[in-house]
């Protein structure tokens, strides 16, 4: 392993395409994009429960899914809906106007359609949240894809994105497939998901009964947990997460959630998802090596006691890091959307320290910012 790397958070050269000219796309042309929108109203989620068969499944009970830990006692449902219930939920204190006046007059690359790059070309952009462009070859991938501008069952309620989404949506390459981790309101958003399958008509990979949730006209690929697929030259593989699904009151864990991993003959990337720690980063660092580039959630962990089953906190996703021997990490899951009690800037810093204090000799891990990419 190299020696240990301090985090990279700006316009390094080192994860720039040095060979495309930097642009500023004019103010009149970003009224015209959709750097964020509407969230689509589904409220009819929040009291919705599909009913579908599952079969042979070693993570289904016959009624609902579940995590190969079980969650510990002690902290309740309750003691969840009593946070919710008292806790502030705008604390960061963000002047969003400033932030977006200065993204947009920032000079960035752009991503473009590349059909004749090898396979062993990746570029890797952050666009926000949990929401990342994968470009292995020619082929282009989306994780969790969410522009929308609040994460919830209606538009002007719930947590509401804070800086716009890195790419627009018009400034998109050819989408080959979406990676949908699971339903949870800031990872499906269907305003985002209908604007892409109007746009690409691409596949959307998925957790079991999670199309249920999702129009039928869209073309959605249900798996379980270690089952794959074949896309072109490459394996989509659905990995385990210790997480959990739900969009209302009566759907908590009937659809499967998960990561995944796409592996091609010059190594595989992997995208954790949501998750906690657990184990499974271990079983997937056995079964299919060590990732080229791991994409892992370092956001949404205080309160720790009620946080720690279901989110890593940065500690955790350092020792994620460690657990996979990734060759690099980015760091996704915050600055967006503030889910959680912690400062915006907290995981980043926490980061920064669980990297210092460690004795080892580690890897990158990476934060950038909403619209830059690594080269790797």
């Amino acid at each position: 392993m190299s020696k240990q790397e301090p985090m990279v958070r700006l316009e390094d050269t080192t994860v720039q395409d040095n060979t495309m000219q930097n642009k500023t796309v004019p103010s009149q042309q970003v009224q015209q994009l959709h750097y964020r929108i509407d969230t689509e109203n589904c409220l009819s989620h929040t009291w919705y429960k599909p009913v579908f068969s599952v079969i042979g499944s070693n993570q289904h009970n016959g009624e609902r899914f579940f995590n190969e830990i079980r969650k510990p006692q002690g902290r309740s449902r309750w003691d969840l809906m009593k946070w919710l219930g008292t806790r502030k939920s705008y604390t960061w204190n963000v002047d969003t106007q400033k932030e977006s006046s200065e993204f947009y007059a920032a000079k960035r690359v752009l991503p473009q359609n590349r059909p004749d790059a090898d396979e062993h070309d990746w570029q890797i952009w952050f666009v926000s949240h949990a929401t990342v462009l994968v470009q292995i070859g020619p082929y282009n991938f989306l994780t969790d894809p969410v522009w929308a501008d609040y994460v919830s069952p209606k538009h002007g309620r719930g947590p509401k994105r804070v800086i716009p989404a890195g790419i627009a949506l018009e400034q998109l390459p050819e989408i080959h497939a979406v990676l949908l981790s699971h339903n949870h309101y800031d990872h499906m958003d269907l305003a985002s998901l209908r604007w892409l399958h109007n746009k690409f008509a691409m596949p959307i990979y998925t957790g079991l009964g999670n199309a249920c949730y999702l129009p039928k006209e869209f073309h959605v690929i249900e798996m379980d947990w270690w089952q794959s697929a074949l896309f072109k030259n490459l394996k989509i593989i659905y990995t385990p997460a210790q997480h959990g699904s739900g969009r209302g009151l009566r759907d908590q864990n009937i659809a499967l959630w998960g990561g995944f991993s796409v592996v091609s003959q010059h190594g595989h990337f992997f995208f954790a998802g949501d998750t906690g720690y657990s184990p499974h980063f271990k079983e997937i660092q056995k079964r299919l090596g060590s990732p080229r580039i791991a994409l892992l959630p370092i956001g949404a962990y205080e309160p720790r006691a009620l946080m720690k089953y279901m989110h890593m906190n940065p500690q955790d996703a350092f020792q994620a890091h460690l657990d996979l021997q990734a060759k690099r990490s980015l760091a996704i899951h915050y600055r967006t959307f503030q889910l959680t009690d912690e400062a915006r800037e907290q995981p980043e810093q926490d980061l920064q320290k669980a990297m210092k204090n460690s004795s080892k000799m580690v890897n990158p891990f990476y934060c950038i910012r909403e619209g830059r990419k690594l080269v790797v």
